[in-house]
């Protein structure tokens, strides 16, 4: 690989995570209103309930469970409102109504508004 390719990457890198450490300043789960916090990685795209006072996930899906697959992909927008659909219908039966959307510092677009699509679709409320 090329240095400028490398480094590309290390800045796309380094913005993602600035953007992630700003919105954590901001948002924080509670036991009543926990973060649904989402990490897409190229493949695929991962779902967290999280209770930050308490320091514990009460619900979690991913595109990697073969149930949520679609196709042969891993993860694509499909796949992504299914893992939405998912992790709602966990966080519903441990008694979690409300959420607050952490997105990851991805864009909210594509993949991660799918996944919140199909999170409000099963009834969480953002």
């Amino acid at each position: 690989m090329s240095d400028s390719h490398t480094k590309r990457v290390r800045i796309k890198h380094m913005r993602r995570t600035r953007a992630h450490q700003r919105l954590r300043n901001r948002i924080n789960g509670t036991t009543e209103r926990p973060r649904l916090a989402v990490f897409k990685s190229l493949r695929y795209i991962y779902a967290q309930v999280i209770d930050d006072q308490n320091g514990h996930t009460v619900a979690h899906a991913s595109s990697t469970e073969p149930e949520l697959k679609v196709g042969d992909a891993g993860c694509n927008i499909e796949a992504a409102r299914k893992v939405g659909e998912a992790v709602a219908d966990r966080a519903k039966a441990k008694g979690v109504q409300q959420v607050v959307f952490d997105r990851g510092g991805a864009i909210y677009h594509g993949k991660v508004k799918a996944l919140a699509d199909g999170a409000r679709a099963k009834g969480l409320e953002f």
